[in-house]
């Protein structure tokens, strides 16, 4: 086929296929390599070892597919989405009863982030995938080597699996125009680019473990409202912030909620040298009402069984090496899930990534892939496409880790409410000013991470010399009354003491 490529892409998570749908629907010829059995079986054990934990979808991934060019996606999507309009925190009131305080993520404008069940996505896209003519996968397949100047790549294939008998293992050799690598935070392809290019890497972990939890549904029967089997609202995330940890709960299908307890490896160590008689005590303390939802065997039990697991954030740079690789996702931009984007922000790769492979392919459409002149088109288009998704990657990152901290805390803070409450009113009543909060340009719009990063540092500045320049006019006047007040005596008494020396030369003059 003159004009189209053959592209390898790694990784058959959310990501990848999406990457693969954008590359088939151009005509590609697209092989898709995943380390792991088919993801659509119930039996393929995920990379963490964890359940299918639910994400939250919002306005960069839907964007994302809605250009993927396949009309009942999103709407398929949708239908199995459960809108969640803020978070619920849950605390005791000073008088010791349990208490739930929504805060709504967009007042204003009434948008909700959408919980999602990961597993589901991904056989959506893997089922739209396998029924096209050009795609073919490749499952059981580990990246093993990579030669990404000669455009070859070597694969070990596990006949059974996961079998770990090495008779059962063989090696094939493939080649390709141009290799995807969305295989997650340990990239196999991130790892053989970094033979080729001069990467700038950091990977960080940041001082918190997580451990999966279940809050079960409430029986009921067929004919009631399914919405009935939840145990606390659908349409929160909930968080019970404990300042230096955290406890949260995200909505599933069937009145379920994956929880998850975020919280410092020393906390881990402590209730893992007695989990029966430390876990209990400890949620009664700290996470009020939790207790209530799982009962406590099963809050043990879980404790015990699921694995605790360390959170990443990853920076690099470039994505790119050349005209044959470029990473993406969790390989490029692996960050902690407390903003809720680390898949959105992948999805939006996607499509940043193919939109400038279109406009710098346009110009060659008629040419073979691999003439020199189409080489250099698509090296240009991957190093632009580095250029401008870095700074992106990098500020969301950043925002992530920080959200860490207004979550577990700052949600409590009479500050951050009070922000929060300004900048809603700011954009409610004068929306003219475009004043939006940061959650809602990170989770409700497509404007770049890092004009959404520097806007909300402005309006923070903003804020806090509108609020010094409030509480310093009362001072300011009070200052000037007292300034007049003081000249005001001063000149009272300026005229009393030259009266009395007026006097006094009088005096001595009719002495003379």
């Amino acid at each position: 086929m003159e004009g189209k490529l053959r592209v390898a892409i790694v990784g058959a998570g959310p990501v990848g296929s999406l990457a693969a749908l954008y590359a088939a629907n151009r005509g590609h010829s697209v092989e898709i390599y995943e380390l792991r059995g088919d993801l659509r079986d119930p039996s393929t054990i995920p990379l963490n070892f964890t359940k299918s934990i639910n994400l939250a979808l919002s306005e960069r991934g839907l964007n994302a597919m809605r250009h993927a060019d396949q009309p009942n996606l999103v709407e398929n999507v949708l239908a199995a989405t459960i809108p969640m309009r803020g978070r619920m925190i849950h605390r005791r009131t000073a008088a010791g009863a349990l208490c739930e305080e929504p805060q709504d993520y967009d007042p204003v404008h009434g948008n909700a982030i959408l919980a999602i069940d990961r597993g589901g996505l991904n056989k959506r896209l893997l089922d739209i995938l396998e029924a096209m003519p050009n795609v073919k996968f490749f499952f059981n397949h580990k990246l093993t080597g990579a030669d990404f100047k000669q455009n070859k790549a070597w694969f070990e294939v596990r006949e059974n699996g996961s079998s770990r008998n090495p008779g059962d293992r063989r090696e094939i050799e493939i080649s390709f125009d141009l290799m995807l690598g969305c295989d997650g935070a340990h990239s196999a392809v991130r790892y053989h680019m970094m033979k080729f290019t001069q990467m700038d890497y950091q990977q960080t972990y940041v001082p918190a473990l997580w451990c999966e939890f279940q809050i079960k549904p409430k029986e009921s029967a067929p004919d009631e409202n399914p919405m009935s089997r939840y145990r606390i609202s659908p349409n929160h995330l909930h968080i019970w912030p404990a300042k230096e940890f955290m406890f949260i709960a995200i909505p599933g299908e069937g009145g379920a909620f994956v929880c998850t307890l975020f919280a410092p490896p020393w906390v881990y160590s402590k209730l893992e040298s007695d989990p029966t008689a430390l876990l209990i005590p400890f949620f009664d303390e700290h996470f009020p009402g939790v207790t209530q939802l799982i009962p406590p065997e099963e809050l043990i039990s879980s404790f015990q069984q699921n694995p605790h697991l360390p959170l990443i954030s990853i920076k690099c740079k470039p994505y790119h090496y050349g005209s044959s690789v470029v990473i993406l996702g969790d390989a490029a931009h692996a960050m902690v899930p407390f903003y809720g984007q680390g898949m959105n922000a992948g999805l939006e790769s996607v499509r940043i990534l193919f939109d400038i492979l279109d406009k710098h392919a346009r110009m060659d459409e008629l040419l073979s892939p691999d003439s020199k002149f189409a080489v250099e088109s698509r090296a240009r288009a991957l190093e632009e496409y580095t250029a401008i998704r870095v700074p992106d990657a990098h500020a969301i990152n950043d925002m992530a880790l920080n959200n860490y901290e207004e979550m577990r805390a700052k949600v409590l803070s009479r500050k951050y409410l009070l922000r929060k409450w300004l900048e809603e009113k700011l954009s409610k009543h004068a929306p003219w000013l475009g004043w939006q909060t940061q959650y809602s340009r990170v989770s409700f719009s497509n404007q770049r991470y890092s004009e959404v990063k520097k806007k909300s540092q402005y309006q923070g500045d903003m804020l806090v010399r509108g609020f010094m320049a409030l509480v310093g006019m009362p001072v300011l006047a009070g200052a000037v009354v007292l300034l007049v007040r003081y000249k005001r005596a001063v000149d009272v008494g300026l005229r009393a003491a030259l009266g009395s020396v007026d006097s006094m030369v009088e005096l001595m003059t009719m002495k003379l």
